[in-house]
């Protein structure tokens, strides 16, 4: 055991002398093992990073809501097939809410109307914000919502009821039109009407690096309707009670509003309800191109790689010829030789790994400070299986040269020219 230990010694330092006395050539023989380890990396750290700005994104939508509107996230852009259905009332939240309480064993909580508008602007002296998504919503939207105060209060039953001209704004509303000042209590201008701040958003973030969650201002239903009408789009927020399931509460939601809009049986829905079951299904795809295209990618590369290593593997075998059958001469084992020749392949692919994961680091660091909102981050695991695969590649690689060294007669090695 002591021996072998030696020996495994002695090999690491050889192939360490002969990596430095060969730097140009190490590198280039490494080359292939490098790009590959590179594509598996930024694979993994793409994966990861879309799953977790994803999660994110959904925690933000809410794990135990529901969305009813006239449109589907599953077809998105598909305006067309939507077009003909009868609006959505915000009156129906009422008549949810209503079923709701005669049902004792029904599955959904709480129903919060809300309407909205992506193209209202928002001032403050003589600053002016453009394309600020305003909502209005009653005062449970905070039981369906995500999102928690930094300051001040979100509004109240009676202000949503009379209409009170008070609002909630987010991180970035608050930064915009108050740089210096802190927004509670201030009055900013919505078309030509004042609204008083009394609540400021935490910051949230971007959904799916999009739609950016500070950038809205919050106010009652019906001062929405006084400044921007009554004919903007419609969503009926559903909480589902904690116990239930997602299946059950969407099929009983379908019946309510089946029974709202008066749809006989047999006739398809005329709304939607969405989830974010629908946003998983479009995500997938994306996430499963990467992984293909970064497999074939590293393959290629770890193939070509390989065989690189083999070459200049082989290459070694025969410059070294006399210096093995020397070595053999003086009583060296088969063993050591193929263990000096296999370590030193493993050792070339380990530093194209090393080198691999510092420039994979590089570029993570770099597409972090480009686009702060997309999380990425090279985990230990990914580190892990990264080497895992330069070690794999090495033994592969140099195993047959290490063979073929090791089976060398000691006569004819010294005699080699």
């Amino acid at each position: 055991m002591k021996q072998f230990a030696r020996e495994t010694r002695e090999s690491i330092l050889m192939a360490a002398d002969q990596i430095r006395a060969n730097k140009t050539r190490s590198f280039l023989t490494a080359l292939g093992v490098i790009i590959g380890i590179v594509s598996i990396t930024m694979m993994g750290t793409a994966i990861s990073g879309i799953d977790a700005g994803f999660e994110r994104s959904l925690s933000m939508l809410g794990y135990d809501v529901l969305y009813v509107q006239k449109s589907s996230w599953s077809t998105m852009g598909e305006w067309w097939r939507y077009r003909n259905r009868p609006d959505l009332k915000t009156a129906y939240s009422g008549e949810i809410n209503r079923i709701i309480t005669d049902t004792p064993d029904s599955q959904l909580e709480l129903a919060v109307p809300q309407m909205s508008t992506y193209m209202a602007s928002a001032s403050y002296r003589d600053r002016n914000l453009q394309q600020v998504f305003a909502l209005g919503t009653n005062a449970d939207y905070l039981r369906t919502a995500s999102g928690d105060l930094a300051a001040g209060r979100f509004f109240m039953p009676h202000e949503a009821k009379s209409a009170d001209m008070v609002c909630v704004v987010g991180d970035d509303i608050a930064s915009g039109l108050f740089p210096n000042e802190y927004p509670v209590g201030r009055q900013i201008r919505l078309k030509n009407q004042k609204f008083r701040v009394i609540g400021v958003f935490r910051k949230q973030g971007k959904f799916l690096g999009l739609f950016s969650f500070d950038n809205q201002i919050i106010m009652p239903l019906k001062a929405f309707k006084k400044v921007y009408g009554s004919q903007k789009y419609v969503t009926m927020r559903v909480k589902i009670r904690e116990e239930a399931g997602i299946a059950d509460a969407r099929e009983e939601l379908q019946g309510i509003m089946r029974r709202i809009r008066r749809l006989p049986p047999g006739k398809p829905d005329d709304f939607s309800i969405n989830e974010q079951q629908a946003f998983k299904a479009q995500i997938d795809p994306i996430k499963n191109g990467i992984a293909i295209a970064g497999l074939f990618i590293t393959g290629m590369s770890l193939f070509v790689g390989a065989i690189g290593i083999m070459n200049i593997t082989f290459v070694s075998v025969r410059e070294r010829t006399r210096e093995i059958g020397l070595r053999k001469a003086l009583g060296a084992r088969r063993r050591t030789i193929l263990m000096q020749f296999l370590i030193e392949s493993v050792m070339i692919c380990l530093v194209g790994g090393a080198i691999g994961l510092a420039t994979s680091l590089l570029i993570t660091t770099g597409i972090e400070r480009l686009v702060p909102d997309f999380p990425l981050e090279v985990s230990m695991p990914l580190v892990m299986i990264s080497l895992a695969v330069s070690v794999v590649t090495g033994v592969l690689s140099g195993l047959a040269p290490a063979v073929s060294a090791s089976r060398l007669d000691a006569a004819d090695a010294l005699r080699y020219e």
